[in-house]
Order: C-alpha cells, then structure tokens, then sequence
C-alpha cells in the first residue's frame, strides 16, 4: 500500500530575502493545496535559523507530483526560488509510514 510521494525542500533565504522567499512560499501554497493529488504542503521555519524555511510536501502518488510540477505556479516557484535561496528537496519513499 503506497503512503504517496513525500517532498522536504529545505530552503535558506539569500540575505535580505527572507521576507520574499516566505511570500513566494505562502502564494505557492495556497495554489498547490488546491491541486486534485495534493495531501500536504506546509511551511515550517528553523526556530534557530529563522532564514531556513522546510517545506512538506505530500503527494498521492507520482503521477500527482508530475503534475504539480506542470502547474503554472510551480513553474513560477522553480524560475523564482534561485534568487531568493539556497534549496535542497529531498524526495522520499515511505518505508513506515502509519
């Protein structure tokens, strides 16, 4: 039984780009949550480095993560997000998951 496609990106905000970065991520949300395969995309900020923000993401499966990839708002995040921070997505497979 499959638990979807899970995505961690771990982004840290160039400086002086942190407020920009966190509106991106906040636009980004709100129009990948409304995506049919979309289970979970949140934003989460490092208590001791309030310039790294980690995305969760889940997915349903592959072909709902393809698909977000072909929306208009990721193809805005993915031509944006290299001014704004360093990233580092993690794509992860369950092994136990409840």
């Amino acid at each position: 039984m499959s638990t979807g496609v899970k995505i961690m990106g771990i982004l840290t905000a160039r400086p002086g780009k942190a407020p920009e970065l966190r509106e991106l991520l906040s636009v980004t949300r709100v129009s990948s949550r409304t995506e049919p395969g979309n289970m979970r995309w949140d934003i989460w900020r490092d208590r001791a480095n309030p310039d790294r923000f980690i995305l969760d993401e889940l997915y349903l499966d592959d072909t709902a993560l393809t698909a977000h990839r072909e929306t208009p708002h990721f193809k805005d995040y993915a031509r944006r997000i290299g001014d704004l921070a360093e990233r580092t997505p993690i794509v992860l497979d369950p092994i136990e998951v409840t």
